[in-house]
């Protein structure tokens, strides 16, 4: 299966259908194969990518890592591959769309690598930098970070649904979490111990995502609960930047559970930010 060498990693991906590119970047668990369903959805429309996250799964890191600029490295793994997939100087720019930390990373890359970009979907990114009570969220983060290495996953997996206001989603996702599937298993400890407290703190420079703004749509779940996090910095970033936060439907996950739906309702919203969208 495909890989592309990067620096400081093997990244795995694999692409499906035909048309402009699309990228799907996963948030925590890493893989790509949680957004598989929903590229089958979207294969008549784009060539959608979907790939490991560098240190997840399949993308097995290579030498010694900068962890302290890791968020950068994502987004630049990110523009490698859309670089490698469209090789044609007249088609580099890829619709990317990413999900939770996936979609922090996708606003990282919009910063750092416009000249990629066609447009990128953040959806729920869990910036809490952008809320009023960071403070009492990051503390909170970072009881679930004592509560993992003391006892263990399943408790802090708990203690996380309850602060990102999992709801319906609850069990899904701390059963797929806790799943003993070895690649999930070491996902979510790499999780944990490089992203659970660096992702989430990312402060964005809210005056370049400015100037790229034509190129942002953000985007929630019709179904999330408002209170949540992830909702709440969106629609705060939305407001810095001048910007309506669209919505998907379901909840966090909702490209999973409700694939069609959610694949219908991407086409509409790239439609209504893009003319280039109408011939897709």
């Amino acid at each position: 299966m495909p890989h592309l060498d990067v620096p400081g990693a093997q990244l795995y991906y694999e692409t499906i259908g035909s048309g402009p590119l699309l990228l799907l970047i996963s948030g925590a668990n890493g893989s790509g194969d949680l957004w598989r369903i929903l590229a089958e959805q979207l294969k008549s429309h784009f060539t959608v990518a979907i790939y490991d996250r560098r240190g997840f799964s399949r993308s097995q890191l290579v030498g010694a890592q900068d962890y302290e600029h890791r968020i950068e490295t994502d987004a630049d793994d990110a523009s490698l591959l859309i670089k490698h997939l469209s090789p044609d100087d007249d088609n580099t720019r890829a619709t990317v769309v990413g999900n939770s930390s996936g979609a922090i990373v996708s606003l990282e890359l919009l910063c750092r690598h416009p000249e990629c970009i066609r447009v990128v979907v953040a959806h729920e990114p869990p910036a809490m930098r952008l809320v009023p009570d960071c403070d009492e969220l990051w503390a909170m983060q970072n009881d679930i970070y004592k509560t993992y290495r003391k006892s263990g996953i399943a408790p802090a997996l708990d203690m996380f649904a309850d602060m990102i206001k999992a709801g319906k989603e609850r069990q899904g996702l701390v059963r797929g979490f806790a799943s003993t599937d070895p690649y999930v298993k070491l996902n979510t400890i790499y999780w944990f111990e490089r992203e659970l407290l660096d992702y989430p703190y990312r402060q964005f420079d809210v005056e370049v995502l400015k100037k790229q703004k034509d190129r942002l749509l953000l985007a929630n779940g019709a179904d999330s609960n408002k209170e949540a996090l992830q909702f709440r910095a969106n629609v705060a970033l939305g407001e810095k930047l001048g910007l309506d936060v669209k919505l998907l439907p379901a909840m966090h996950i909702g490209f999973a559970t409700h694939p069609k739906g959610w694949a219908q309702g991407l086409l509409d919203i790239l439609k209504e930010k893009n003319d280039f969208y109408a011939k897709v």
